[in-house]
Formats: C-alpha cells, sequence, structure tokens
C-alpha cells in the first residue's frame, strides 16, 4: 500500500510537471511501467543462490527409477526359490518313499484266487520286511517271496512274487494225510482254508533255511506241494494288513 500511494503521488507530480517538461514525464511514466511488468517475472524466477538440494531436478539424463522392475525381478527371485524348494522337497520325498519300500513296507495286491478265502482277489495289503531280520517266518504266517528256481524252470521269472501261508519251518516233519496236514505227527487245526487238501504228502523233514508254504485254497493253489522247499533268502517278507477293499480292512491273520 505504500509503494502504491508514493506511485501514485509521483504520477500527480508528472501530470503538474508535464506542463512544464512535457517529454521528461513520458519517459518516466514508460520506465516505472516497465518495471511494473518485470518485477513479477523477478519473483516467479528460482533463485540461483539456493542450495542444489532445494532446487527441482529435471535433469533427462540421470538415471530414473523404474517401478515395476523391483517387483518383477523380486517376483522372478522368489518363483526360482519357490522351485528349487519344490524340487529339493520331491527328491527327498522320493528317496524317504523308496528306502521304505526298499528296507521297510511295501503294498501288493492279490492277482490269483490262491490264497481264498483269506484272501480275494483284488486285495490291497502291506508287506513288512522287518521282522525278518528279527525274527524267523512262523507256521501260520503269510509270506510274500520271490519264485524259486524249480518254479522258474516252470516258466515264473526271477522278478515274479506270490503269496503263501508258511505250514512247516526248518526241523519240522510235515505230512499230508486224508486232507489234513500234520506237524511232527500232530494234527494242525487250519480255520483258513478253503476246503481240506485232495492230495496226500509223505511224511518230509524241512531242511535249515528253507519252508514249506501252501495256498489257503489247497486244491487250487501253485505251491510248495508242487514245487518243493521255498528257500529263505527268496523271502520278501510278511502280509500282514489288507488295507483294500475298505469293508476287509484288517490284520491278517
Amino acid at each position: 500500500m505504500a509503494e502504491s500511494a508514493d506511485t501514485l503521488e509521483e504520477q500527480i507530480d508528472c501530470q503538474i510537471h508535464q506542463l512544464i517538461h512535457p517529454h521528461h514525464c513520458y519517459d518516466f511514466v514508460m520506465t516505472l511501467q516497465q518495471n511494473q511488468q518485470t518485477e513479477p517475472e523477478h519473483q516467479n524466477a528460482t533463485p540461483n543462490h539456493l542450495p542444489s538440494d532445494q532446487k527441482e531436478t529435471r535433469d533427462s539424463d540421470a538415471p530414473q527409477p523404474n517401478p515395476a522392475s523391483a517387483p518383477a525381478e523380486t517376483t522372478s527371485a522368489g518363483v526360482k526359490l519357490f522351485s528349487v524348494d519344490n524340487v529339493v522337497t520331491v527328491a527327498i520325498a522320493l528317496v524317504i518313499a523308496l528306502l521304505i519300500r526298499v528296507w521297510v513296507a511295501e503294498p501288493r495286491y492279490i492277482p490269483s484266487d490262491s490264497m481264498l478265502p483269506t484272501l480275494e482277489v483284488g486285495d490291497r495289503l502291506v508287506i513288512e520286511k522287518v521282522s525278518k531280520w528279527f525274527r524267523s517266518p512262523h507256521t501260520g504266517d503269510v509270506v510274500v517271496f520271490t519264485s524259486p528256481k524249480l518254479l522258474q524252470e516252470m516258466g515264473y521269472g526271477d522278478r515274479d512274487v506270490l503269496i503263501k501261508r508258511v505250514i512247516g519251518t526248518p526241523g519240522h516233519e510235515i505230512s499230508i494225510q486224508s486232507g489234513s496236514v500234520y506237524i511232527d505227527q500232530q494234527q494242525l487245526t487250519e480255520p483258513y482254508i478253503a476246503e481240506p487238501a485232495n492230495y496226500s504228502l509223505p511224511p518230509i523233514i524241512v531242511p535249515a533255511h528253507y519252508y514249506l508254504v501252501f495256498g489257503d485254497n489247497r486244491n487250487n493253489s501253485n505251491d510248495s506241494h508242487v514245487w518243493g522247499f521255498l528257500p529263505e533268502e527268496n523271502v520278501i517278507g510278511r502280509a500282514v494288513f489288507r488295507f483294500w477293499p475298505l469293508e476287509r480292512t484288517g490284520i491278517l491273520t
């Protein structure tokens, strides 16, 4: 307001002075108007003496951050880490599964009716492999084994697997008379068989490291009464549990 009053007084003085020196007053008014026009420009201008950190940066040559690149790189690294973790996890799981299958237990299914009525075609079983290292198979155990040499001579492969019930163990005298099994001249009670055997077997002694095995379906089973003794080394393990079908799950006896 003080500056506006001074300007008004100067203009009045100019009008009075113009009567005396017209040319001089005209120059004064023009100079005053030019000063008023240029003053806003100086007010809007950025002072050159400001510190560099207070000036707005517009340098196009300076590297600009790419906000989209960082998340993309992070995501890519995360995917790679996730993939590596998955591969390691799957590899460990496969190794554990393989070790369990080789040394502890494995699943098996029944392809024939030689073990009726105990096992039916399609039954799924768990075969445990641990106990054979601590105890020998006993009479009544249901065992899984690879085919012995005599069976291989009859056309079986060396990797074919069979399942039968142990009847005679090393040192036992076994015979079959009138459809009944005798161990050391004592009749064996067998509630698990389909029917009594329609064949006979003279007394024989089971040698060391061998077993005499029969199918529960005595008259429809390719077992020891056909091909002889089972070598101990061929035994894979014991059938201990049926897990399929669900309505027949349970421990095998």
